[in-house]
């Protein structure tokens, strides 16, 4: 009781002198530097309407800057607009405009480093290399910000929201477009990815390097340059997100590369190249998804081993699964594929005969990618029909031993 006393002591007295700054053309402060000089532990500035252009601002007291009317602080196309370093920090309703460029420094409308319990709510940002940037940081919210940037070349863009060695952080209902990623990670634990739309984007919506214990949930990526990447990491949860029309050349739903231990569950891949691409990936659980009209549902390459994929729907794809091996370690069941031609004597919902989802064309253009010119014509007709009647031509173990007669529903 002693103890919570004092808190409640220091919090007081801690309030009692918080104070407001107001900056803007009817205030006795005009410049928002200015405001950052006068500011100490504890007070809010007030930013109001208006066009700031004060160069590189620095912010290292616990503060709040909050905008009213949704004030515009312009970096001209040579600055980065505002760093921020300390705790207990909000960045709130600021339009962040025109951050500088600079091949050799990763230069950012808001950068904030070595930060812990920092809040970027609410904000714009346009026309930024990189729009917010976090090194080092922990225990910070990235929610609600609209980031847009005119993109021109992958080496001449940044990313949306980049984060590098950070942990415990939450990036939450923002919406970003055309950066080179959407949203990036990079050596980031323990953080929630969540209601987020990103698109496109000229590379990834959605990034992740040497990232651990992660989930990504209901977030929506869609029409970006090559899908999302998710790669070198372990212990990542993706549910509930949709993947729709990633579409090219090297396009994907998902890339997974060397990772292991994780869930991709009740999500929804619509009309991509490829919804799931892996390689090297191990013990990941792929359920209750949904395949709808993509080029590729699931592309397994050989060195992938014991990823279990059960009660998902395909529908529509034009190959369900393809590989470049013989030898199948992961495991297929319950799984509903509108090409099963089976059948279900017993009426239990679940066909009397395997399904094999990989045809015998999907095998030849993995070893010869030109073939695909050959899609939809006769001899791809014949060499189905031969597969049928000669199931060994293709991997005998690839197959699901329970395929469902109708489509999952939970």
């Amino acid at each position: 009781m002693k103890r919570l006393l004092i808190i409640w002591l220091l919090c007081s007295s801690f309030f009692a002198y918080a104070g407001i700054i107001h900056v803007g053309t009817a205030s006795g402060v005009r410049t928002l530097k200015q405001a950052i000089q006068l500011a100490k532990d504890g007070d809010s500035i007030y930013l109001h309407k208006g066009l700031y252009k004060e160069g590189h601002l620095v912010l290292t007291k616990s503060i709040s800057i909050i905008g009213i009317d949704q004030p515009v602080l312009d970096g001209e196309g040579k600055y980065e607009i505002l760093t921020v370093s300390g705790h207990d920090i909000t960045i709130r309703g600021i339009h962040f405009s025109n951050a500088g460029y600079s091949s050799l420094y990763d230069y950012a409308a808001l950068k904030v480093i070595d930060a812990q319990h920092v809040i970027v709510e609410n904000n714009t940002v346009t026309n930024a290399y990189f729009a917010i940037h976090f090194d080092n940081s922990s225990y910070c919210v990235i929610r609600n910000n609209a980031i847009k940037s005119k993109y021109t070349t992958e080496q001449s863009s940044g990313n949306g929201i980049h984060l590098w060695k950070c942990d415990n952080m939450v990036v939450k209902s923002n919406h970003i477009q055309q950066h080179r990623d959407g949203i990036y990670f990079e050596f980031v634990t323990n953080s929630v990815i969540q209601n987020n739309v990103s698109e496109l984007n000229i590379r990834y919506g959605l990034h992740f390097m040497f990232s651990n214990n992660d989930v990504y949930i209901n977030n929506t990526f869609r029409d970006n340059g090559a899908g999302v990447a998710v790669m070198y990491s372990k212990k990542v949860e993706m549910y509930k997100n949709r993947y729709e029309h990633n579409w090219g050349a090297s396009a994907y739903g998902i890339l997974l590369k060397e990772i292991s231990d994780g869930y991709i569950i009740q999500n929804v891949f619509d009309e991509n190249s490829i919804a799931i691409h892996m390689e090297g990936t191990n013990r990941i659980e792929v359920s209750k998804n949904s395949f709808r009209n993509n080029g590729w549902a699931l592309r397994v390459q050989a060195s992938c081993n014991d990823n279990t994929f059960q009660w998902n729907n395909f529908t529509g794809n034009t190959f369900d699964v393809a590989t470049n091996g013989n030898s199948v370690l992961n495991h297929f069941h319950h799984n509903f594929w509108d090409k099963y031609e089976g059948y279900d004597l017993d009426k239990d919902g679940i066909g009397d005969v395997p399904y094999h989802p990989i045809s015998m064309y999907s095998m030849v253009i993995e070893h010869n990618p030109i073939a695909v010119m050959l899609l939809r014509s006769f001899i791809v007709s014949l060499l189905d029909r031969a597969e049928k009647a000669i199931p060994s031509l293709t991997p005998e173990t690839f197959l699901d031993d329970k395929p469902l007669m109708k489509p999952y529903r939970p």
